[in-house]
């Protein structure tokens, strides 16, 4: 599942009831879920609900793109991404389906800068050396703060970096600034040399998504198993946010960001993460991510996400 760490919202109603609820015999099937580092796995084993009745093969990615190009491959049934993939997933005419929403942080989204750096706004950006991962929220906010401060994507050397490769050049001093999301942030803060410039609150919306691959929505066997994922997910996040110190202390050793900056970016959250139905403005809110690089000729013009959004789960996200 993407980024976001935490959700507060249960799944489990009579619409959407556990395979193992009805009684289905779910030991041959195999889920295979996207996920990032410290994330799925380790917190359903954290909160003890790990013990699904069928398989579960993770598979750890370091963007949401990653996981889209994964589903599209036939790689992979379950992942979770920005709103940002989506929009050039439609572009691509992916095979890809949007089932939740998920409300999250957007703290862990920002811009750094090399701490000595004579660097104080956005503006000051112009002419530097900047890295990004393209077709990510990094992009898409990096592209929106220079928008704000009267710059272009052309005044600064942006330079597309995975987030191994970026962070490699941000501690290289190759790279002037990075935006970047997630752990890769605490990574360098831990290191002393960077410091924060700005984050994408008021720009990034919050609307993380889960999806599927399409065939999982009709697959008698392997929708219910998703489905009961998506449950014990949910309840995992629940769990986190009611422990959020036990989970810091779990999660440190596992992706080895001392403790401390753990701690802060769990108890400096821009909002709580709550899994949600698809509704018409996070639809909108998607489209108009698509609009933004079509704006840039990144994107045709014509780039329609409506498609990709599957609502036969919204009954049950209550």
């Amino acid at each position: 599942m993407k980024l976001p760490r935490r959700a507060a919202l249960t799944l489990a109603t009579a619409a959407l009831a556990t395979p193992r609820a009805r009684g289905a015999d779910l030991s041959n099937v195999t889920v295979r879920a996207g996920t990032f580092k410290g994330q799925d796995e380790l917190i359903l084993a954290a909160a003890g609900l790990a013990g699904t009745p069928y398989k579960v093969e993770y598979h750890e990615f370091n963007s949401g793109q990653l996981e889209i190009e994964a589903i599209n491959a036939g790689a992979l049934d379950f992942g979770g991404w920005s709103e940002i993939p989506l929009a050039f997933a439609a572009a691509a005419h992916a095979r890809v389906k949007v089932v939740a929403v998920l409300k999250g942080d957007v703290n862990d989204q920002v811009v750094l800068v090399q701490k000595s750096a004579d660097i104080n706004s956005i503006a000051d950006l112009k002419g530097k050396r900047v890295g990004y991962v393209r077709a990510t929220t990094s992009h898409y906010y990096l592209l929106h703060m220079l928008w704000q401060s009267g710059l272009k994507f052309s005044d600064i050397q942006a330079i597309n970096l995975t987030p191994t490769d970026g962070a490699a050049a941000f501690r290289a001093g190759d790279i002037d600034a990075w935006a970047i999301y997630g752990y890769a942030i605490e990574f360098a803060l831990a290191e002393g040399h960077a410091r924060v410039l700005r984050t994408a609150e008021g720009i990034l919306s919050g609307n993380y998504f889960v999806g599927v691959a399409p065939e999982v929505l009709t697959d008698p066997h392997l929708r219910p198993a998703v489905a009961d994922h998506l449950t014990r997910i949910s309840k995992g996040y629940a769990w986190v946010e009611s422990n959020k110190e036990v989970w810091c202390e779990t999660l440190s050793p596992v992706i080895k960001v001392p403790l401390p900056f753990v701690r802060n970016q769990f108890f400096h959250e821009s909002q709580p993460d709550r899994l949600v139905p698809i509704d018409d403005a996070a639809i909108a809110s998607a489209q108009q991510v698509a609009d933004t690089f079509a704006k840039i000729g990144l994107l045709a013009a014509n780039v329609d996400v409506t498609p990709y959004f599957d609502r036969s789960f919204s009954a049950s996200l209550t």
